[in-house]
């Protein structure tokens, strides 16, 4: 499941018209990766929550930046498998 959401992450990346040339599990989502702004993270979580039924809350938007692709592929995997379970 964390490679479906890798590559759902990229596609929307692209969607939003940034460049994904580069990025790895390895890249950070926020400055210094790939350079998300607090709105495009807002839209790139909207988006995973409507994909995979998870929810962010407004505390978590500010960790999502310092996040790199892997650790938000994992803990979107995470939360779509505990939901799905309950």
């Amino acid at each position: 499941m964390k490679d479906d959401i890798r590559q759902f992450l990229l596609q929307s990346l692209k969607e939003m018209n940034y460049s994904t040339d580069g990025i790895d599990d390895d890249t950070v989502l926020g400055p210094a990766g790939a350079d998300l702004q607090s709105l495009a993270l807002a839209e790139l979580a909207v988006r995973v929550e409507d994909e995979y039924g998870v929810r962010f809350n407004d505390d978590e938007a500010e960790m999502l930046a310092g996040m790199t692709v892997g650790e938000f592929a994992e803990l979107v995997a995470d939360r779509a498998q505990a939901s799905s379970a309950s």
